[in-house]
Protein backbone atom coordinates (compact mmCIF):
# COMPACT_ATOMS: atom_id res chain seq x y z
CA UNK A 1 0.00 0.00 0.00
CA UNK A 2 0.84 3.77 -0.21
CA UNK A 3 4.30 4.69 1.77
CA UNK A 4 2.92 8.15 1.69
CA UNK A 5 0.86 9.70 4.39
CA UNK A 6 -1.40 12.64 5.12
CA UNK A 7 0.55 16.04 5.08
CA UNK A 8 3.35 14.44 2.53
CA UNK A 9 4.60 16.50 -0.15
CA UNK A 10 2.79 14.77 -2.98
CA UNK A 11 5.45 13.07 -5.50
CA UNK A 12 5.65 15.21 -9.18
CA UNK A 13 4.11 13.53 -12.23
CA UNK A 14 4.53 13.91 -15.61
CA UNK A 15 1.78 11.83 -17.64
CA UNK A 16 -0.51 12.13 -21.50
CA UNK A 17 -4.16 12.85 -20.93
CA UNK A 18 -6.90 11.58 -23.16
CA UNK A 19 -6.01 14.39 -25.53
CA UNK A 20 -2.19 13.11 -25.51
CA UNK A 21 -1.42 16.13 -24.35
CA UNK A 22 1.05 16.03 -21.15
CA UNK A 23 -0.34 16.93 -17.35
CA UNK A 24 2.00 18.06 -14.47
CA UNK A 25 1.31 17.93 -11.16
CA UNK A 26 2.42 21.10 -10.85
CA UNK A 27 -0.29 22.68 -13.59
CA UNK A 28 -2.71 22.40 -10.45
CA UNK A 29 -0.53 24.70 -7.99
CA UNK A 30 -3.01 26.94 -5.96
CA UNK A 31 -5.79 24.76 -6.54
CA UNK A 32 -6.81 21.45 -4.77
CA UNK A 33 -6.81 17.82 -6.54
CA UNK A 34 -8.87 14.86 -6.15
CA UNK A 35 -5.91 12.44 -8.00
CA UNK A 36 -7.85 8.74 -8.33
CA UNK A 37 -6.37 5.54 -9.34
CA UNK A 38 -8.59 3.15 -11.09
CA UNK A 39 -7.70 -0.32 -12.20
CA UNK A 40 -9.01 0.02 -15.73
CA UNK A 41 -11.06 1.36 -17.75
CA UNK A 42 -15.12 0.55 -18.78
CA UNK A 43 -15.21 -2.18 -15.76
CA UNK A 44 -17.99 -2.92 -13.15
CA UNK A 45 -16.01 -0.85 -10.46
CA UNK A 46 -13.85 1.85 -12.40
CA UNK A 47 -17.27 3.13 -14.10
CA UNK A 48 -19.53 3.52 -11.14
CA UNK A 49 -16.45 5.16 -9.64
CA UNK A 50 -15.75 7.48 -11.95
CA UNK A 51 -19.54 8.20 -12.90
CA UNK A 52 -19.55 9.04 -9.10
CA UNK A 53 -16.95 11.45 -9.49
CA UNK A 54 -18.76 12.92 -12.93
CA UNK A 55 -22.08 13.16 -11.43
CA UNK A 56 -20.53 15.05 -8.73
CA UNK A 57 -18.31 17.13 -10.37
CA UNK A 58 -20.08 20.88 -10.23
CA UNK A 59 -19.98 20.15 -6.17
CA UNK A 60 -16.51 19.73 -7.02
CA UNK A 61 -15.83 22.73 -9.00
CA UNK A 62 -17.98 24.94 -6.36
CA UNK A 63 -15.48 23.93 -3.63
CA UNK A 64 -12.13 24.57 -5.87
CA UNK A 65 -11.19 21.33 -6.80
CA UNK A 66 -9.81 19.28 -10.40
CA UNK A 67 -10.18 15.38 -10.82
CA UNK A 68 -7.39 13.78 -12.43
CA UNK A 69 -8.15 9.96 -13.09
CA UNK A 70 -5.75 7.41 -13.69
CA UNK A 71 -4.76 3.87 -14.91
CA UNK A 72 -2.86 1.73 -16.85
CA UNK A 73 -4.76 1.96 -19.74
CA UNK A 74 -3.90 4.04 -23.23
CA UNK A 75 -4.67 7.42 -24.48
CA UNK A 76 -7.00 5.47 -27.00
CA UNK A 77 -8.82 3.61 -24.55
CA UNK A 78 -9.31 6.76 -22.12
CA UNK A 79 -10.84 8.06 -25.41
CA UNK A 80 -13.27 5.77 -25.61
CA UNK A 81 -14.06 4.97 -21.70
CA UNK A 82 -14.34 9.46 -21.34
CA UNK A 83 -16.73 9.28 -24.35
CA UNK A 84 -19.12 6.49 -23.62
CA UNK A 85 -19.95 7.77 -19.75
CA UNK A 86 -19.40 11.60 -20.61
CA UNK A 87 -16.48 12.33 -18.13
CA UNK A 88 -15.77 15.71 -17.68
CA UNK A 89 -12.41 15.41 -16.50
CA UNK A 90 -8.78 14.38 -17.39
CA UNK A 91 -7.87 10.71 -17.63
CA UNK A 92 -3.90 10.22 -17.27
CA UNK A 93 -2.67 6.96 -19.04
CA UNK A 94 -0.41 5.54 -17.03
CA UNK A 95 0.74 2.42 -18.98
CA UNK A 96 4.81 1.95 -17.73
CA UNK A 97 2.48 2.41 -14.02
CA UNK A 98 5.05 5.39 -13.26
CA UNK A 99 2.63 7.90 -11.48
CA UNK A 100 1.03 4.73 -9.64
CA UNK A 101 4.57 3.35 -8.41
CA UNK A 102 5.43 7.08 -7.20
CA UNK A 103 2.16 6.99 -5.07
CA UNK A 104 2.45 3.59 -3.94
CA UNK A 105 -0.46 1.96 -4.97
CA UNK A 106 0.94 -0.06 -7.92
CA UNK A 107 1.16 -3.39 -6.26
CA UNK A 108 0.16 -7.17 -6.01
CA UNK A 109 -3.53 -7.96 -6.60
CA UNK A 110 -5.01 -11.37 -6.04
CA UNK A 111 -8.70 -12.15 -7.88
CA UNK A 112 -9.49 -15.99 -8.24
CA UNK A 113 -6.59 -17.50 -6.36
CA UNK A 114 -4.04 -15.83 -9.06
CA UNK A 115 -1.77 -13.13 -8.32
CA UNK A 116 -0.95 -9.93 -10.06
CA UNK A 117 0.75 -6.74 -10.27
CA UNK A 118 -1.71 -4.05 -10.65
CA UNK A 119 -3.52 -0.67 -9.27
CA UNK A 120 -4.55 -0.86 -5.63
CA UNK A 121 -7.49 1.41 -6.27
CA UNK A 122 -7.11 4.87 -4.06
CA UNK A 123 -7.87 8.49 -4.23
CA UNK A 124 -5.86 11.28 -2.82
CA UNK A 125 -6.84 14.67 -2.30
CA UNK A 126 -3.81 17.12 -2.77
CA UNK A 127 -4.39 21.19 -1.23
CA UNK A 128 -3.52 24.23 -2.83
CA UNK A 129 0.37 23.99 -1.51
CA UNK A 130 0.70 20.33 -3.08
CA UNK A 131 0.50 18.18 0.18
CA UNK A 132 -1.80 15.43 0.67
CA UNK A 133 -4.49 16.54 2.46
CA UNK A 134 -6.30 13.00 2.75
CA UNK A 135 -6.03 9.42 1.18
CA UNK A 136 -8.94 6.92 0.80
CA UNK A 137 -7.59 3.66 -0.16
CA UNK A 138 -11.05 1.76 0.89
CA UNK A 139 -13.06 3.41 -2.10
CA UNK A 140 -16.46 3.34 -1.64
CA UNK A 141 -16.90 3.07 -5.91
CA UNK A 142 -20.73 3.77 -6.13
CA UNK A 143 -20.66 6.93 -3.61
CA UNK A 144 -17.29 8.40 -4.13
CA UNK A 145 -18.44 11.54 -4.46
CA UNK A 146 -20.35 11.61 -1.16
CA UNK A 147 -16.87 9.71 0.75
CA UNK A 148 -15.08 12.54 -0.74
CA UNK A 149 -17.44 15.65 0.10
CA UNK A 150 -19.40 14.39 3.19
CA UNK A 151 -16.54 12.34 4.83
Amino acid sequence: MSHLKEGDLAPAFSALNEKGQTVNLSDYKGKKLVLYFYPKDDTPGCTAESCSLRDGYPRFQAQGYEILGVSPDSVKKHVKFQDKYSLPFNLLADEDHAVAEAYGVWGEKKFMGRAYMGILRTTFVIDETGKIARIISKVDTENHTEQLLEG
